[in-house]
């Protein structure tokens, strides 16, 4: 049986490792060294940035 093996991607904070597993790009995930809260930019060459602030919406 072949196995698939868990992509990780370097933390842009702390250079740490953060599996991937069953992500899409564009979704949130968290460094489990730094709880930095990351974006999945690629999966074929895997990569992290930070996740953009989220904005107040005052209705505008």
């Amino acid at each position: 049986m072949i196995s698939n093996p868990v992509l990780t991607a370097a933390c842009p904070e702390c250079a740490g490792e953060v599996p991937l597993q069953n992500v899409l790009v564009g979704e949130i995930v968290y460094c489990p060294d730094c709880s930095a809260e990351l974006e999945v930019l690629n999966l074929e060459q895997p990569e992290l940035g930070l996740a953009p602030e989220v904005a107040e919406d005052w209705g505008e």
